[in-house]
């Protein structure tokens, strides 16, 4: 059962073969806080949440935040939000981390990965375009580097579909038996 509303992470599941149904938490997540607790505590809470009305799935959650120092950067609010962030972030290297949670037979297993992505240094005008392109709605960060936003990055240190939003090297390793059927 995925915890998640995320169009990215259903992708990733169907990309690599994993049988899943989705359950959306509706759950109230902490937005401030060292990134890699902020991104557990997160991923806890959707599956904790998805797991206390769905009695016998095994419930995988899972939050992605971008950092920049001890600032997190999750979905923005609007567009002038998502301004802030980009221009932020422009010509400099931030983490991308994810948290992941998996509740089975009520017990929570937890993992983290981070990534490294440095953004090439860019103007107001690259901004305005990409503000245009509407990609950045519901994106940590304010981008989708599997889409226009890859027009930002100048490179990556890391698992890349942990920036997408589900790194399954760190999920296989969570529940090997996910692609055994």
């Amino acid at each position: 059962m995925l915890a998640s509303r995320s169009p990215q992470r259903r992708a990733i599941l169907d990309q690599i073969g994993v049988a899943y149904e989705v359950e959306v938490p509706d759950v109230e997540e902490l937005e401030c806080g060292p990134p890699h607790e902020v991104a557990l505590e997160n991923a806890f809470r959707k599956a904790s949440a998805v797991a206390a009305r769905v009695s016998g799935a095994v419930v995988l959650g899972v939050d992605t935040l971008v950092s920049l120092g001890a600032r997190v950067y999750g979905k923005p609010a609007d567009e002038a939000d998502a301004r802030t962030m980009l221009t932020a972030l422009a010509g400099r290297r931030h983490t991308v981390v994810s948290g992941l949670c998996l509740i089975e037979d009520g017990r929570p297993r937890t993992a983290a990965t981070s990534t490294i992505v440095e953004f090439r240094a860019f103007d107001e005008a690259l901004i305005d375009w990409y503000l245009a392109s509407g990609e950045w709605h519901e994106r940590a960060g304010a981008y989708a580097i599997q889409g226009r936003g890859a027009a930002l990055v100048a490179g990556i240190e890391g698992d890349f579909l942990n920036v997408v939003g589900l790194p399954v090297t760190t999920l296989l390793a969570l529940a090997p038996r996910l692609l055994s059927g």
